[in-house]
């Protein structure tokens, strides 16, 4: 009896170590493929000031030089590359601030491993899968009218990054359209 208490412990530690290392190894593999990412992001930075340099700097040029002069066509063709450089850059460094998953530590789970019940092993994998579950679902905060006993439609996360990126895009188009406009008004006869 002593012999298979301690062979399910044994079991028990073994499957938490196990469990931790897999969450170390997800979690290093992310890392990894961020900052693959984040290297393809600045590279993809390179690429675009390299075309933008070759393609569309010398037209932009000639034309501000035509119509302002030398000095301000260089400025507006430096400063427009310099831009789309600090974009992608941009981008690269926000894609390396991600912040890691958090999960139990070692310790905590050969804790929970050494204190649990060898008799009843499926109340281990109970806790494991529950515990898996809510590690891989995103956090999202309870509203007051939530507690009060309403709740919202599943399935339904604002996230706020792509709550913004979506504010900008429709800004963007707004202010792309206003200035056709004022353009085509200015060009009607």
């Amino acid at each position: 009896m002593l012999r298979a208490g301690l062979a399910l412990k044994l079991n028990q530690v073994k499957r938490a170590t196990n469990s931790y290392l897999r969450d170390r190894t997800n979690q290093a593999t992310g890392t990894a493929t961020s900052y693959a990412v984040a290297a393809g992001m600045f590279a993809a930075a390179g690429i675009f000031l390299i075309a933008a340099l070759l393609v569309g700097a010398a037209a932009l040029f000639r034309w501000i030089e035509i119509n302002y002069g030398l000095f301000p066509a260089f400025g507006a063709t430096g400063g427009l590359l310099v831009a789309i450089a600090a974009i992608c850059a941009g981008a690269a460094a926000s894609r390396l601030k991600r912040p890691a998953p958090q999960f139990p530590s070692l310790a905590s789970r050969l804790r929970v491993a050494i204190n649990a019940n060898p008799i009843k092993p499926a109340r281990v994998e109970a806790a494991t899968d529950t515990a898996t579950q809510i590690l891989r679902e995103p956090a999202t905060p309870v509203s007051g009218a939530n507690r009060a006993g309403r709740t919202s439609r599943p399935g339904l996360v604002v996230d706020s990054r792509k709550m913004q990126a979506g504010l900008l895009l429709a800004a963007t188009l707004l202010g792309w359209a206003a200035v056709r406009r004022q353009q085509a008004r200015r060009t009607a006869p």
